[in-house]
């Protein structure tokens, strides 16, 4: 006779107990400590936390979709807005088994720096985040990867939204109405360039005062093309960034306001730059940040989520809602242990949004849900994101080192209240010949993508 060690609740039990006392990732074992000894999560957590078909007592297994019929068996692992959009809009969610190896779930590169300076983060007086030997902004890697409290969370999301020192991603964007119907269609170019917080080390042209330029302007359709942003930060996140933006019938750059972090960038689309990796705004314009939970999900997070390698540019297949295009095909494996962090827009007092909610995953410090709320209390929108080793049978896309990149793949970016759904993915390639890019070479990308004078030469091309 098999004796178990644990009982069935165990896994459970213990990160709600975590989520009291603010307990540090893992539960049989601490998580960073064996991820450091082996990269294989396994040793850290029950088997009901490692494999769907032992959490749900047989009811969801690898191999199975989660369909109206039997999403309340999962029904806690998913957040509100997903649970909805199964029960009542016909999307579907394949099953797949649970990653237990960590470096399918980070660049390489990014993993391998958060291992080297792990312990040397610390929080300043004013709230930023220095490394602790000389003062310094941070360098590189996660600042906190064994989690303790919110500011430590969002830390880890805002200081290096992508992993990596230089991305460039272009997107191919679907925006389906409450009828089903597709209705716009944007190709766009999402570009950041971290100046500190950089995997190698080095702070980028001298700019100590600065953490990023990021950039984003449209190529498609031709009435849309060359309106582009330009996001501005400061190192100090209690400094709004400054906010640029290139308008082609005008002509000329003007200055956003704040409160347009909150609006869409273009007709049509729900994508907002506050929704940006679950931390578009800077860490310290938010605050009453706090762990609300501590508990397992369902994410696309690893596995055979790299759609690419089977379509040419890369796009997801898609199905469900009216007309069966609303939704991405997504393939959705246990989460052992994340946490929920809930925070409040105080720098931003007229603010549509009342609160934000974030689930993440601890093994990577990457949120893996997201849902914002209206000045009402009630839930507005979901962002939900897809990542991926970009490798499948049939191709690996690798960085300048040999290694497989990891990004995100596709968003859904859903407005439950008007029922719109803006649905994109990361393209090899798009309009006017743009392509995804996650190593600067010898480009100078500042200068192409990431100035006033770029924008404005883009916008007239």
């Amino acid at each position: 006779m098999h004796i178990k060690k644990f009982d069935f609740d165990y896994g459970r039990r213990m990160l709600l107990q975590k989520a009291a006392v603010g307990a540090t990732a893992g539960v049989l074992a601490p998580l960073w400590p064996t991820i450091a000894k082996s990269a294989d999560v396994a040793k850290a957590y029950p088997d009901e936390l490692l494999h769907i078909e032992a959490y749900t007592k047989g009811k969801i297994k690898p191999g199975d979709v989660v369909t109206s019929a039997n999403v309340d068996a999962v029904k806690d692992l998913l957040d509100p807005v997903a649970y909805k959009q199964v029960k009542e809009m016909g999307r579907k969610i394949n099953i797949i088994a649970s990653t237990t190896d960590v470096t399918k779930l980070f660049s390489h590169d990014y993993l391998e720096a958060t291992l080297k300076n792990k312990g040397r983060a610390v929080i300043g007086a004013d709230g930023n985040i220095y490394d602790q030997k000389d003062g310094t902004p941070w360098i590189g890697g996660s600042p906190f990867p064994d989690i303790k409290d919110g500011i430590e969370a969002t830390a880890n999301l805002t200081l290096s939204w992508g992993r990596h020192d230089f991305s460039q991603y272009a997107v191919r964007d679907h925006d389906i109405s409450p009828s089903g119907d597709i209705a716009y269609q944007y190709d766009f170019v999402w570009t950041e360039l971290n100046t500190n917080a950089r995997l190698d080390g080095k702070v980028w042209n001298n700019k100590n005062d600065l953490l990023r330029y990021q950039s984003v302007f449209f190529t498609s359709p031709q009435d849309t093309a060359g309106t582009a942003f330009l996001n501005t930060w400061s190192y100090d996140q209690r400094k709004f960034p400054e906010l640029k933006g290139y308008l082609p019938a005008f002509r000329r750059v003007r200055d956003f306001p704040t409160n347009q972090r909150f609006e869409p960038l273009v007709p049509g689309i729900t994508l907002f730059l506050s929704d940006a990796w679950a931390a578009g705004d800077p860490m310290l314009t938010w605050g009453n940040y706090k762990i609300v939970e501590r508990k397992p999900m369902l994410a696309v997070i690893g596995g055979r989520n790299f759609w690419g390698g089977y379509d040419d540019n890369w796009a997801p297949t898609v199905h469900g809602g009216p007309k069966g295009q609303t939704f991405a095909d997504t393939y959705m494996e246990l989460v052992p242990e994340t946490i929920v962090v809930d925070a409040e827009p105080i720098g931003y007092p007229r603010a549509p949004v009342s609160k934000k909610r974030t689930w993440i995953d601890v093994r990577n410090g990457m949120y893996i849900a997201y849902n914002t709320y209206d000045r009402r209390g009630e839930i507005w929108k979901s962002f939900e994101p897809h990542y991926s080793l970009y490798s499948n049978d049939k191709m690996t896309v690798k960085d300048a080192k040999g290694h497989p990149i990891w990004s995100w793949v596709s968003v859904m970016s859903h407005d439950i209240q008007s029922n719109r759904m803006s649905r994109f993915y990361q393209a090899r390639e798009v309009t006017g010949g743009y392509k995804s890019n996650w190593d600067q070479g010898k480009e100078d990308v500042y200068n192409k993508y990431l100035t006033v004078q770029a924008m404005q030469r883009l916008g007239s091309a």
